[in-house]
């Protein structure tokens, strides 16, 4: 391990999240040298070393740590989490932020989740689980709707399901277990009851029993305004959240992280990542949606830009088993991300089109790179449904909101989309 001066550090990724750790990265005391796998303009721009191995290459990923002599590695996204490359890293020494593959199967079988939950009587939706059409079918007859039906494994945020009716519950059902909708993802199902109230989410970086609570932020996971249409990946975020206040954290914490943190490590798993937590929060009180393994995506682009405390300390103790001996500390201003997507996401779309960005950024303003690449005259262009995350922070959400839609507004591409209303229910709150 290098001193903490000189550190060379490996993100695993190429979208959004990869490129705001990235930044974080760079503008750390601590990093001296930031390489990114496979990365994308956006990150290349801020100095990192860009290299071409897929994020879920594992043999690659550690072959290029080794030989570039890597002191600490961030793994982004899940896939790689739930591939092991965690366990590979820690075989031979190297440090790294995220979970080993049993913890990151809580992201990568939804059932297995909802199995921890139930066991340990954390507070939860209804649900049952189904690797036959016939039988799940069964089940539907006798529910009462909406219900929820979500892919078990990973679908990169697209596998839920929101059945109004017994017939698209039956179809749906049918397309995943039987038609292949989602791969192998889709062959086991679960079947959950519809809870309602506003959905949140609780990041909580968590190192063995040890956890800390990062600042709430709230998603916008459907597609168009109102929160309507299809799910995404996520169109925007800001942070924080005023739905949670303190005494509500007070009982999000007592009665869903700590025993969520303690059930993890009951179950024989040192745990030493980002344990995201999505929450519904109904009339009733908080209840668990979901566990992610990972920051969230676009959630990271305004939790880490809100820290005062450095992002890679943080981590980097995390990894050490260190982390009581930090403090987080946060920014008394508000953040705010809007997603600038490709028409036509969550289905198909167009790639390829040049992106026009504004000549220069104002302090606090920000342009994460999600789904770009740069073709063969040196242009930047779309290379993915979500294309961008053009983030500011403010003194108060509506500055935040206002310096984040001027600059969505100064970016150009052909099949640009956005919602408008990021923020909105929170800003009509204030």
């Amino acid at each position: 391990m290098a001193d903490n001066s000189s550190l060379i550090v490996l993100i695993v990724g190429s979208g959004g999240r990869e490129h705001t750790l990235a930044h974080a990265c760079v503008n750390s005391p601590q990093v001296a040298r930031t390489i990114v796998a496979p990365g994308n303009p956006g990150m290349a721009a801020e100095s990192c070393q860009c290299v071409s191995v897929a994020a879920n290459d594992i043999d690659g990923l550690v072959e290029l740590a080794q030989n570039e002599n890597v002191d600490f590695v961030i793994a982004g996204p899940e896939v790689p989490l739930c591939l092991g490359l965690v366990d590979r890293l820690n075989e031979i020494g190297i440090l790294a932020y995220g979970p080993t593959s049993d913890g990151a199967r809580f992201e990568g079988s939804k059932i297995h989740t909802k199995e921890l939950l139930f066991k340990y009587n954390i507070p939860t939706g209804a649900a049952a689980s189904f690797d036959n059409a016939e039988a799940a079918i069964e089940y539907l007859d006798t529910a009462s709707y909406p219900i929820v039906i979500k892919a078990d494994g990973l679908a990169a945020g697209k596998g839920v399901i929101i059945a109004d009716d017994h017939e698209t519950a039956r179809k749906t059902v049918k397309e995943m277990i039987d038609g292949g909708a989602f791969g192998d993802s889709g062959k086991n199902v679960l079947v959950e009851e519809c809870l309602f109230g506003e959905e949140t989410s609780i990041h909580a970086i968590v190192s063995g029993k040890n956890y800390k609570i990062l600042p709430t932020s709230q998603d916008h996971k459907q597609i168009n305004e109102g929160d309507t249409g299809p799910n995404t990946g996520g169109m925007g975020a800001y942070s924080p959240a005023d739905l949670i206040d303190e005494a509500m954290m007070q009982r999000i914490e007592a009665e869903i992280v700590k025993p969520s943190v303690d059930a993890i490590a009951a179950e024989g798993i040192d745990y030493r990542g980002t344990l995201f937590i999505g929450l519904m929060m109904t009339k009733s009180g908080p209840k668990v949606l979901e566990f992610n393994t990972r920051f969230g995506d676009p959630e990271t682009q305004v939790l880490i830009t809100r820290l005062k405390t450095d992002p890679v300390a943080l981590m980097l103790a995390t990894a050490k088993g260190e982390l009581d001996q930090i403090e987080v500390k946060v920014k008394d201003e508000y953040a705010m991300v809007v997603v600038l997507a490709s028409e036509g996401y969550p289905g198909s779309y167009p790639k390829g089109l040049p992106i026009s960005f504004p000549d220069q950024l104002g302090d606090n303003e920000l342009i994460f790179h999600a789904g770009t690449k740069q073709n063969e005259n040196g242009e930047i262009v779309t290379n993915g449904g979500r294309v961008l995350g053009i983030t500011a922070l403010g003194s108060t959400l509506q500055e935040a909101a206002d310096r984040a839609y001027a600059i969505c507004d100064q970016v150009e591409f052909d099949t640009k989309y956005l919602r408008r209303d990021i923020g909105a229910k929170e800003l009509n709150r204030a």
